[in-house]
């Protein structure tokens, strides 16, 4: 049988469901598919199971950090109940998700799309064709191509383990795994990280990442750098991973492996060279406009876009994007100079804007300014060690370009500066007598990152 629509959208996250509600909306026929539950990465396998098991990493490490301050007693993670409780928030969404698209007069399907022409796609025995086709199928585990792959549980996985293994080994130094790592070592598990380079965390400022990589030691999680994989293999007792470079080759025992080592564009299985689109070594080549440069009738949004920061409020702005050139022509292009990130660890890290690196290479003069807050009474109060910042300023126009931070709460600050940077704010915009900040507040001490700046 063969269909016929305006859109067709290939994915059901946050990038492919904004994209078949907007366009419908707009009076377009439109049609959505995925070949997995409905809900994409981020309600199901990412920050909304995250936001969940980082809540009860906060709450055990809040309690344990404060015993000097009065609170007595020790808390721990039950966790099959705090995995039952995830369960709440994730198992409505599918059932959910795809009754409001039907609500809406979206059709849906399920199954796997593959291309067949530049606007024709088929989804089991059937055919569909589309003016516009939408590629939001999202991303996948980076392949590592070593010896024992097969053996790596997918990070998803771990949000729904039914029991926590008592040793567990996370490849990659990214976000994922010190996220992952922090919630498994407060739930009782020994925890080791390994990063194939010498250097963690790279899209964040190297000395707060060390900072974090500090904190993470101290509650006793093991990170080890320069540690490429080499091989995992199955032994009577668990997995035994071997890793490191030439000649220092090291091996590490587990009862579980993680893949953390980043994820890449989900490419494979459409069949894209039967749709003309063209793709290099990262996946789909789109221009500014999130277009295919080879199939005009093509999009990509989210993180099957290969420009794309791999972040639900990015993926949500690509899809306003796609939406928009869709109903309108090319009118909009993707900007993602101002994007703030935070890896939800405890203390937590966020960043916004240029780093050093990056000022220097652009050629751009700037001032450093970084401190310690750990002795305010912020932060000192909840028993926090670990907390300061760097920010980059213009030498000249004092416009804010980058902003580094680590502490509690920083998730919610590094806004501030993101809203700083993206509307050329200087440092003397974010003053008492620009704004009386509320008091006593997390955000109130950027009057203390900004103070030398403003006496300069």
């Amino acid at each position: 049988m063969e269909r016929e629509y305006d859109v067709l959208v290939i994915g059901t996250g946050v990038a492919g469901s904004d994209v078949a509600w907007h366009c419908r909306e707009a009076g377009m026929r439109v049609a959505i598919v995925d070949c997995r539950d409905y809900g994409g990465t981020c309600a199901l396998r990412g920050c909304v199971p995250k936001w969940v098991l980082a809540g009860a990493t906060t709450a055990v490490a809040s309690v344990r950090d404060r015993q000097e301050t009065g609170i007595t007693g020790d808390v721990s993670i039950d966790w099959p109940r705090l995995i039952a409780f995830e369960h709440t928030f994730t198992d409505p969404i599918p059932r959910r998700k795809e009754e409001g698209f039907r609500g809406a007069g979206i059709h849906t399907y399920h199954g796997f799309a593959r291309f067949t022409g530049p606007n024709r796609v088929a989804i089991g025995n059937d055919t569909f064709t589309a003016r516009y086709i939408v590629i939001a199928a999202g991303a996948h585990p980076r392949p590592l191509n070593v010896p024992g792959e097969d053996l790596i549980t997918p990070s998803e996985d771990f949000f729904y383990l039914p029991k926590l293994p008592e040793r567990i080994i996370f490849i990659g130094g990214g976000y994922i795994s010190f996220e992952f790592a922090h919630v498994a070592t407060r739930a009782g598990s020994t925890v080791t990280i390994l990063q194939r380079s010498g250097r963690v965390l790279s899209g964040f400022d190297p000395d707060i990442a060390e900072r974090l990589v500090l904190a993470t030691r101290e509650i006793g999680i093991d990170v080890q750098v320069n540690m490429p994989l080499i091989s995992v293999e199955r032994k009577t007792a668990g997995l035994r991973v071997r890793a490191g470079k030439p000649g220092k080759e090291e091996i590490f025992d587990a009862d579980m492996v993680i893949h953390g080592a980043g994820r890449v564009s989900v490419v494979e299985g459409l069949d894209l060279a039967a749709g003309n689109i063209e793709t290099d070594r990262r996946g789909i080549v789109v221009d500014d406009h999130l277009q295919s440069v080879s199939n005009p009738a093509v999009y990509v949004a989210g993180d099957a876009s290969p420009n794309s920061p791999q972040l639900t409020p990015v993926a949500v702005m690509d899809a306003h994007i796609v939406v928009d050139n869709i109903l309108h022509g090319n009118t909009r292009t993707a900007d993602y100079s101002v994007v703030p990130s935070a890896v939800f660890t405890t203390p937590s890290i966020a960043s916004v804007g240029l780093t050093e690196e990056e000022a220097k290479e652009k050629g751009i003069p700037y001032v450093v300014n970084a401190g310690d807050l750990s002795g305010r009474f912020t932060n000192r109060g909840i028993g926090e060690k670990h907390a300061g910042y760097k920010l980059l300023v213009d030498g000249d126009s004092r416009r804010i370009l980058g902003a580094h931070l680590i502490g509690p709460s920083v998730g919610e600050v590094i806004n501030i500066f993101a809203l700083a940077i993206k509307h050329n704010l200087t440092v003397d915009n974010l003053t008492l007598d620009a704004i009386p900040w509320a008091y006593p507040s997390s955000t109130y001490d950027i009057i203390h990152m900004i103070y030398p700046l403003v006496r300069k």
